[in-house]
């Protein structure tokens, strides 16, 4: 008990902490990492929303390449330079800073890490990391009920839409593992405020049919070994055959989740100078796994990186090895 108790008084001091220093500055900067999924939206966008509904005169911006397929949630800022001169910067969802959108990051007088994968890259003046938090977007929810207690901060229907949209978007429909009880009752609470969750739904989960097509080539094509590891691969010629781009392929990463005895599954999407390898799992730690291929992630969840085909085949041996090794 007492662990539990040093846990959550450091996560209470830290999000204090950011509120203070959310109070002191005038311009604050909120990046996430590239490639975004909808909770790095969710909680980057969010985290704005939430801001300027407190604090209405200060500028906010949120800053990064846009993903198109995420319009359905929000637009990114475009800034200047000069904008980050003395505002704080804060960084959500990114592990590490190699895969900040924007590395202008730096630019600004003092930065913020709030993240929910393992702290292997600790950057930023401070940061608050929690592992076991479902998303960063749920990590957005409690920082505003402390900020609720502390300095009688509200949420914005905006906000709650991004947050509901980033939770959703991490826990797969709350099916992964890093579900909680506590996930649920900050869902419970957002879906109290007024937003369309059918529109939400509908923008994360419509295909167009040539995506249909595409699932339907990973299903009839992915190759299973006995011990359930799994591997589907998606060249450049093949999507260009399916008239589908890179971040379209990665929507269905997950479907060989509903596959019958699959142990853990690689995905690869070939673009233009390398290969995207995705990894999940229903069981086996694979975030490791990852780190071997210039990735890493969440322990049923990763990504990496291969720069040949023959790479690809060593990431799927190591797949093969792991889930042999869990399966004992």
């Amino acid at each position: 008990m007492r662990m539990d108790f040093t846990i959550i008084l450091e996560e209470t001091i830290l999000k204090r902490q950011i509120i203070d220093t959310i109070a002191k500055y005038d311009t604050i900067i909120i990046h996430r990492h590239v490639r975004p999924d909808p909770d790095a939206y969710g909680s980057q966008l969010g985290l704005k929303e939430l801001i300027l509904a407190n604090y209405p005169e200060k500028k906010v911006y949120a800053v990064g390449e846009h993903e198109t397929s995420l319009s359905f949630l929000a637009m990114p800022d475009e800034i200047a330079d000069e904008v980050y001169k003395d505002a704080l910067v804060i960084v959500t969802d990114t592990a590490n800073t190699e895969r900040i959108d924007d590395q202008r990051y730096t630019k600004g007088k003092m930065v913020i890490k709030i993240d929910h994968h393992p702290n292997d890259d600790a950057y930023g003046d401070f940061r608050w990391v929690d592992t076991t938090a479902s998303s960063c977007s749920e990590m957005i929810y409690e920082l505003f009920e402390e900020g609720k207690e502390v300095a009688n901060w509200k949420l914005s229907d905006a906000s709650a839409r991004l947050l509901f949209a980033g939770i959703v978007g991490d826990t797969g429909r709350f099916q992964f593992p890093s579900t909680t009880v506590k996930t649920f009752k900050v869902a419970g609470e957002l879906i109290t405020y007024n937003f369309d969750r059918n529109q939400i739904f509908d923008g994360m989960y419509e295909m167009d049919h040539k995506l249909l097509n595409l699932q339907g080539y990973i299903y009839q094509n992915f190759k299973m070994d006995e011990n359930g590891a799994a591997y589907v691969k998606l060249t450049k010629e093949l999507l260009a055959e399916f008239d589908a781009v890179p971040s379209e392929a990665s929507l269905l990463v997950g479907c060989l989740g509903s596959v019958k005895n699959i142990c853990a599954w690689v995905v690869f999407i070939e673009e233009s100078d390398q290969i995207r390898v995705r990894l999940r799992s229903k069981g086996p730690v694979i975030n490791t796994l990852a780190k071997e291929f210039n990735g890493g992630g969440h322990p049923l969840a990763s990504g990496a990186t291969a720069y040949s085909w023959e790479e690809a085949e060593q990431v799927i041996k190591r797949l093969q090895e792991v889930c042999a090794t869990y399966n004992v």
